[in-house]
């Protein structure tokens, strides 16, 4: 059974995302991203902080050469709101802690600035990750944790896969397209042609998932493409490539998204688009398809 993060904890959050990520915890759908407005990263859980640790990162010119781990035991209030067993842990990161182990965090809390890590791509935006382990289970390791999903609907917004980049990064452009159809007031995320919500790298990581339950073995298609099929855990990519007017990219950057300036982001470092540029985006199928490691 899922941990469910209930509407009042993840309406906090402009966005959030299950499997946009290749780490292992993500991949099976045992961590969920929460990206907040502003700089602080925001607590979705209340408790007490047990522990804080200071890790090192992979080495990358964009990023901070070190990252936190914020160990905090969960009130049984919180528990019995999500589903969680008594005495579960949770563990965030990608936070600089301001607070000390022994405080007390309530759900809203700021738990200090995030940073930005190592283990991001260069087009992730800063995020609080979080996971959480059973009672009793080592609370510094990341394998092993439990499964845990946003007990939110998220809208399927349908789109074409034209737009036009309002916004560019050294590694990726957002465009304009689509549009959000409840800006501030529910979570949306691009839908495949079959209406199923998307989550995840397409497809440069290993594999994805969906905002809503998709039958196992049955298939995700895009544009008229199959690009996936669901499996217990979320949606394996086929072999495809992602294009922008006819140039293969890296891929495409999915979520569910509440913020009103929503828009597909295309991940392709060292690209040489404009704000202004209309582009169309396609999926074509592959043998060779672009595989990245870092979240």
């Amino acid at each position: 059974m899922s941990i469910r993060l209930p509407p009042g904890i993840v309406s906090r959050y402009r966005r959030f995302s299950r499997f946009n990520s290749p780490y292992p915890a993500h991949d099976a759908g045992h961590a969920i991203d929460l990206y907040p407005a502003g700089e602080e990263g925001i607590s979705p859980v209340s408790g007490v902080v047990r522990e804080t640790h200071t890790v090192g990162c992979p080495d990358r010119s964009y990023a901070a050469s070190e990252d936190h781990l914020i160990v905090v035991d969960l009130d049984e209030e919180w528990c019995r709101r999500t589903g969680a067993e008594p005495g579960t842990v949770a563990r965030v990161l990608h936070v600089i802690p301001s607070v000390d182990p022994g405080d007390r965090v309530a759900v809203g809390d700021s738990l200090g600035p995030m940073t930005r890590s190592g283990f991001f791509g260069r087009w992730v935006d800063d995020h609080v990750h979080l996971g959480f382990r059973s009672p009793g289970a080592n609370a510094l390791r990341a394998s092993g944790s439990l499964p845990v999903d946003a007990d939110v609907s998220v809208a399927s917004v349908p789109w074409d896969g034209t737009g036009t980049v309002v916004e560019r990064g050294p590694s990726h452009v957002v465009l304009d397209a689509p549009t959000h159809p409840a800006p501030g007031q529910r979570f949306a995320a691009i839908a495949s042609d079959e209406g199923v919500p998307l989550d995840g790298g397409l497809a440069h990581y290993a594999g994805g998932g969906s905002f809503t339950a998709v039958d196992p073995d049955d298939a995700v298609s895009l544009w008229g493409t199959r690009v996936g099929s669901a499996t217990d855990r979320g949606i394996e990519w086929e072999p495809i490539d992602v294009t922008v007017n006819g140039t293969r990219v890296t891929g495409l950057s999915l979520f569910a998204a509440r913020d009103g300036d929503y828009g597909a982001k295309v991940v392709h470092p060292g690209h040489e688009f404009a704000v202004g540029d209309a582009v169309s985006v396609g999926i074509e199928r592959s043998d060779d398809p672009i595989r990245l490691g870092v979240g």
